[in-house]
C-alpha cells in the first residue's frame, strides 16, 4: 500500500462545487488502496480578503495577531472538504497544522519547519482515515500559530512526503527519516493546482506557451524562484533534498497527466526549458560607498540579521575612491531594506539612497545552459531588437535574469519566448 500526498490549492476548492470534485479524487485515490494525505489551501481569494480585514482596523497590525488571522482561511477549507468526504460514506479527519505535528522557528509569518511529530498522523493513517491537513501553518514553541509564507502549502505537502514515507512503520530519528526517505526514492506528491502542469512560461501571457511533460528539481527552482507561480520555491528544494517525486496536476482536469519534476530528465533537444518573468521587484541602490574590503560585508549582513533576501547584486568598478552597489529585494521588504541601507550609507560615509519600482525580473532556466555558447547573446538580442533597455543582470549555471522596466516586462517574454523556439 503507497501513501499519497495530495495538495489541492485555493482555486482548487473555491466554491462548493469544487470542494466536492477534490473530495471525489481524493476518495478514488483511496479506493485505488493507498494511504491519503491531502494538504489544502485557503478557498480563492479567503487570504487577501483576510488581511484586507486586518487592514481595516490598523496598519501595522503585528505579526502574531497576523498568523492567527490568515490560519483560520485554511482552516475553512479542511473542514468543509471533510465534510465533504464524510458525507461520501468515508472515513476522515481534518487536522490543523500544530494537530499534524507541525513545529516551527518562532518567526512570523515566514517561518520555517523545525520538525515534523508524525505521531498523530500515524495513528489516523492506522486507523484507515483520510487525513486532510491544513496547509501553511504550524505551531513554535511558545504554542503560538504561525505561518510559513505565501504559497507555503506546497511545502506543507512536500514535508509530509518526504517525512511520513520515511517514517512509516519507523519512528526513527531526523538522521534516519532523511536516509530512507533518500534511499527509498519512492515517495510521491501530487500538487492539484488550476493548470494542468508546468509551461514552458505562463500561458496568459504567451498563449502558444505549451506544457512540459518532465522538468528537473533545479530547473523548477530557478523557475519557481523567477516568478513562476506554479510551484512555491521552497517545496522544490525540499523536495531535491529528500528526493520526493512531484507531479504537477490539474483539480479540474484531473485525469489528465502533468508534470513531473524530478532529479534526471530524459535527453531533449530543448535547451531552454522555460522563460519567467516576477514583478514583485524594487531595486535599491547605494551611491558612492567608499572602496574598502568590509564594506558590503556590512551592508548584506544587516539586510540578512532582518532576514530580508536579497537577489540581483550590481557593483560598480570603483572609482575616485568610491562604488555604486545596487540589489534587488521583494517590493514587501522595501521600506525595512530602504532604512537598512539609509543607515549603512551613514555609517560608512557613502553619498545616497535610492530606489527604483514598477520593475521586472525576467528569467530564461534551462540545464543545457553551460555547455552551449550563444544563449545569453540570444537573449540579449531578442531584447534589443524589440528596444527593451536591461538595467540589470545576473546568471548563474541554469538561468540569466534582467532586470527591465515592468511596462516592457510582457513584450520581453513574448520576445524571448519566441527567440528560442520554445
Amino acid at each position: 500500500m503507497s501513501l499519497i500526498v495530495q495538495k489541492f490549492g485555493g482555486t482548487s476548492v473555491a466554491n462548493v462545487e469544487r470542494v466536492r470534485h477534490v473530495a471525489q479524487i481524493i476518495t478514488d485515490t483511496y479506493d485505488q488502496g493507498n494511504s491519503v494525505i491531502a494538504v489544502v489551501s485557503a478557498q480563492g481569494d479567503t487570504t487577501d480578503e483576510l488581511i484586507a480585514k486586518a487592514a481595516e482596523i490598523t496598519d501595522k497590525p503585528s505579526s502574531r495577531e497576523m498568523d492567527v488571522l490568515l490560519s483560520t482561511g485554511e482552516q475553512i477549507s479542511m473542514s468543509l472538504l471533510a465534510m465533504a468526504i464524510e458525507q461520501m460514506g468515508y472515513p476522515v479527519i481534518s487536522l490543523t497544522g500544530w494537530q499534524a505535528g507541525f513545529l516551527t522557528e518562532s518567526t512570523h509569518r515566514n517561518a520555517r519547519i523545525k520538525k515534523i511529530n508524525t505521531e498523530r498522523l500515524q495513528n489516523e493513517l492506522d486507523k484507515k482515515n483520510i487525513v486532510i491537513v491544513a496547509g501553511f501553518q504550524g505551531i513554535n514553541r511558545y504554542d503560538d500559530i504561525t505561518t510559513l509564507g505565501r504559497g507555503a502549502s506546497d511545502t506543507t505537502a512536500v514535508a509530509l512526503a518526504a517525512t511520513l514515507h520515511a517514517d512509516l512503520g519507523r519512528g526513527g530519528s531526523d538522521t534516519s527519516a532523511v536516509a530512507i526517505a533518500a534511499a527509498m526514492k519512492a515517495d510521491k506528491c501530487e500538487i492539484y493546482t488550476d493548470v494542468d502542469g508546468v509551461y514552458t512560461t505562463d500561458p496568459r501571457i504567451v498563449p502558444h506557451a505549451h506544457k512540459l511533460d518532465e522538468i528537473t528539481y533545479d530547473e523548477m527552482l530557478e523557475l519557481a524562484t523567477c516568478g513562476a507561480n506554479v510551484l512555491h520555491n521552497r517545496s522544490v528544494e525540499m523536495a531535491k533534498k529528500y528526493s520526493v517525486k512531484l507531479e504537477v496536476r490539474s483539480s479540474i482536469h484531473s485525469d489528465v497527466p502533468g508534470t513531473e519534476v524530478k532529479e534526471v530528465c530524459k535527453v531533449e533537444k530543448m535547451l531552454i526549458k522555460g522563460v519567467a518573468m516576477d514583478n514583485d521587484v524594487v531595486r535599491v541602490s547605494v551611491i558612492e560607498v567608499p572602496d574598502r574590503p568590509g564594506v558590503a560585508f556590512k551592508l548584506f549582513s544587516s539586510l540578512a540579521a532582518s532576514k530580508i533576501n536579497v537577489d540581483i547584486i550590481l557593483q560598480s568598478i570603483g572609482r575616485d575612491g568610491t562604488k555604486d552597489i545596487s540589489f534587488t529585494v521583494a517590493t514587501a521588504h522595501k521600506d525595512e531594506a530602504m532604512q537598512i541601507a539609509e543607515e549603512f550609507c551613514q555609517t560608512v560615509g557613502a553619498k545616497k539612497v535610492t530606489a527604483k519600482d514598477n520593475l521586472s525580473k525576467v528569467s530564461i532556466v534551462g540545464s543545457g545552459m553551460l555547455s552551449n555558447p550563444g544563449v545569453a547573446a540570444t537573449m540579449f538580442e531578442a531584447l534589443g531588437e524589440n528596444n527593451i533597455n536591461i538595467s540589470m543582470i545576473s546568471t548563474s549555471e541554469i538561468k540569466i535574469s534582467v532586470l527591465i522596466d515592468q511596462d516592457q516586462g510582457k513584450k520581453a517574454v513574448n520576445a524571448i519566448h519566441d527567440a528560442f523556439s520554445l
